[in-house]
């Protein structure tokens, strides 16, 4: 059974984040450096949301009080290349936004390794209509550019996602592909990152730009957040990713109306 809603609304705060543009790409990034990243190791990181006006909305929560989060995608969602399952980016965002914010989020990990945007949109658009999820995390692009797969149709399954979740009324944070140098053909990799961020702009869906948050560290402190295979990340990266994620989320809650 579908949950009844409770109206609540929550706008990203942006508050004293200073806004920097992505070179290259003319997209705004919201840079955010927290004490907990620092201490996590994610010092330089430049955990960046797309700040294009994009907003989490109508966050609606269960009658006590939790919020069911449906993380999906492939290996980055699954956590390959973590110590253990434990540190993968799902399990550290359940455990930071408890520890650091009181947050009780039931953190869905629904991350099939190898799998391209087609087969995931199957699987988000079966689990909107069970009505679970009250925000969805969809990790996406980086098989559908190794496996070359057409960029024209990669952006059609993307943008199929984000009209599925809008209709259904759920909120959608995106997460492109990271940087890696493992990519057979680097110019098509990035235009896949591009892709991705070009969405989030035109359908003002926020966007965690994992290829910017590495970028931004240089190539050596980047690499430095891979496993040893050079294209996973490792719990360093894992633990970054759920920092962005998690000042996104409690940036929200602090803005609740």
């Amino acid at each position: 059974m579908q949950k009844t809603p409770r109206p609540r609304c929550f706008a990203f705060n942006r508050r004293a984040a200073p806004l920097t543009r992505l070179a290259g790409a003319g997209l705004l990034l919201l840079a955010a450096a927290s004490a907990r990243a620092d201490e996590a190791g994610c010092t330089g990181a430049g955990l960046a949301l797309d700040a294009n006006g994009a907003k989490l909305a109508n966050l609606d929560s269960d009658a006590d009080g939790r919020l069911d989060i449906l993380a999906i995608g492939s290996s980055s969602t699954e956590g390959v290349g973590a110590s253990s399952p434990a540190n993968a980016y799902p399990a550290r965002l359940k455990e930071e936004l408890a520890r650091e914010s009181g947050i009780a989020a039931d953190v869905k990990n629904a991350g099939v390794g190898g799998e391209l945007a087609a087969k995931t949109l199957q699987r988000l658009k079966r689990a909107l209509k069970v009505g679970w999820a009250e925000l969805v995390i969809w990790q996406v692009g980086t098989n559908d550019a190794m496996a070359g797969v057409d960029e024209a149709l990669f952006r059609s399954t993307v943008e199929s996602g984000v009209a599925a979740a809008r209709a259904a009324g759920v909120p959608l944070l995106l997460i492109g592909p990271q940087f890696t140098r493992k990519a057979p053909d680097e110019p098509r990799y990035e235009r896949f990152v591009a892709i991705v961020n070009q969405i989030g702009a035109l359908d003002h869906v926020p966007v965690l730009s994992r290829f910017a948050m590495m970028q931004r560290r240089g190539a050596g402190a980047a690499l430095a957040m891979l496993s040893g295979d050079g294209l996973h990340m490792n719990d360093l990266g894992y633990q970054c990713i759920a920092h962005a994620l998690a000042e996104a989320i409690e940036g929200a809650a602090g803005a609740r109306l």
